[in-house]
């Protein structure tokens, strides 16, 4: 194990290492997590983080009440927006493969400080995450089979019975992911590929299904039929969340390049297709399920999403067959976001940036996998998910809160790159493992960037503003409707508590 400081940059050691390997030993770091994924299994790391069976159908629900039909053309945007920070993303994976991307992008294209503050945000924004993909089991076992909700009798995640029940089915989800990431990175590279591999196919079929199903044109997506946000804008803002929801993770790809062959040529171009691919899927399936949604205006598509338009219009035994296969991609999903997070404590652990770093920092030589990092997110995830047993709002404050901080540490990415460029310091040279040149923007670099970080600003203040109707909808509970604000800061100020004390170890 090492603990060099990010910004650190040592000479290549007197034995010829690997030609992987010299993505790291030219940062100062030894090749301890194993290198076994080849390009599937990148893109498979992107895609299953993003997995848009299980977002679609987690946050389809909450999209169209508040958006009504026309919350659709939010989903455009935001994957442009996000196609913006994608491809800023890829140049940085080339230059930098390393584990812990934002955290190591971040520190080497600011200061370390700056950099830990980003990697701090990121790592707690992702163990939310796996708690909020945790909880969508809830959307999908209930409606295959009533046997799944164990508590209670009502299966609404807004309900106290559907938010209990979410969590314990959550746990359950998280002590099987943990075991995984536990296990060997072959294993779960394996699990991955698969889970990824049905979740496509899934979602094609589904997407097929529903458009020959069809009840109604797309000219209703210029509707505001059955919103509960007044005007056009006020549908648009609040039903991006949907789309905001699905369209992050895409850096997984980077996230895992130090597991990754020729990852200077293999992640860049992940990044892009998992994220494209995943955009263009969910988007279809947006459209696919207002289309033919047996109703736009009983209440069902507020409250069971696409759910209700599986069983109700393609019939229980197709629509019932197609939510095992959600199921399947909510467990992927699981899987790899608590594998991002993994990788993320281990690269900042390396560096001796938290608390436990020499635990946390530890690798398995039998079967290359951080063990501590992957119970350390496992059980602080499951943690996460007792805030349902307390109120069903905790739902919601919980999946747009994660949502908020994955926003946030991008802009801390994009933000020093575009300074970065400005100043003429972020260079297009170098080259892959092939020998080509490495994947940069060019001249179209700084106008991408600029409209990255700004895409990433504007979605972030749009996300965390503390609206009472959609925080806060029963009233009386000011914590909820300021939840994200008030958890983003609780972050900071742990974070700079930490590092405060930490300051004033003796050294030596």
């Amino acid at each position: 194990m090492t603990t060099a400081s990010p910004s650190d940059v040592r000479p290549d050691p007197p034995h010829s290492p690997a030609p992987d390997d010299r993505s790291l030993t030219e940062f100062g770091y030894q090749q301890e997590l194993h290198r076994s994924l080849g390009r599937y299994a990148s893109f498979a790391a992107g895609f299953s983080f993003i997995s848009v069976l299980t977002t679609v159908f987690q946050f389809f629900a909450f999209g169209y009440a508040f958006g009504g039909p026309v919350f659709f053309w939010a989903w455009p945007v935001v994957l442009v927006g996000q196609f913006l920070v994608a491809a800023c993303f890829a140049e940085l994976a080339a230059r930098y493969p390393l584990s812990g991307a934002i955290y190591q992008w971040s520190s080497r294209l600011a200061t370390p400080a700056f950099g830990w503050f980003a990697g701090w945000i990121m790592v707690i924004g992702q163990i939310v995450v796996v708690a909020a993909a945790a909880l969508a089991l809830q959307m999908v076992l209930p409606a295959i089979w009533s046997g799944f909700q164990l508590v209670g009798t009502d299966p609404a995640p807004t309900s106290a019975d559907g938010a209990a029940n979410a969590a314990l089915l959550g746990v359950i989800l998280l002590v099987l992911t943990t075991v995984v990431n536990i296990l060997d990175n072959r294993v779960m590279s394996l699990i991955n590929r698969v889970g990824v591999t049905a979740e496509i196919i899934g979602a094609v079929l589904i997407i097929v299904l529903l458009l020959t199903h069809s009840e109604r044109t797309p000219s209703i997506t210029f509707h505001t039929t059955g919103a509960a946000q007044s005007g056009l804008l006020g549908a648009l803002l609040v039903g991006s969340f949907a789309a905001a929801y699905v369209m992050i993770g895409f850096d997984s790809a980077g996230e895992m390049s130090e597991e990754t062959h020729a990852p200077r040529r293999t992640a860049p171009r992940t990044i892009l297709t998992a994220l494209g691919a995943a955009g263009v899927l969910g988007g279809l399936l947006v459209l696919g399920g207002l289309l033919a949604a047996p109703s736009l205006t009983d209440g069902h598509l507020s409250v069971d999403g696409l759910s209700y338009v599986l069983t109700s219009s393609l019939g229980d035994g197709v629509g019932k067959a197609l939510l095992a296969d959600v199921v399947v991609a909510i467990a992927v999903a699981t899987l790899a976001i608590q594998t991002a997070a993994c990788r993320m404590l281990f690269s900042m652990a390396r560096d001796g940036q938290l608390p436990f770093a020499g635990r946390l920092a530890r690798v398995n030589p039998r079967t290359g996998m951080p063990t501590a990092p992957a119970l350390v997110v496992g059980v602080l995830a499951a943690a996460l998910l007792l805030l349902n047993f307390a109120s069903p709002e905790a739902f919601l404050a919980i999946g747009t809160t994660c949502i908020v901080m994955l926003y946030l540490a991008y802009a801390m990415v994009t933000g020093p790159l575009l300074i970065r460029r400005v100043r003429g310091e972020f260079t297009s040279e170098g080259t892959d493992e092939t020998g080509a040149r490495l994947f940069s923007l060019g001249r179209w670099g700084i106008p991408v960037n600029a409209l990255a970080l700004l895409y990433g600003l504007l979605m972030t203040v749009n996300l965390a503003w503390p609206r009472a109707e959609v925080y806060d909808p029963a009233g009386g509970h000011w914590y909820f409707q300021w939840f994200t604000v008030l958890f983003l800061a609780a972050t900071l100020a742990v974070g700079v508590a930490w590092r405060a004390v930490r300051g004033r170890r003796p050294t030596g």
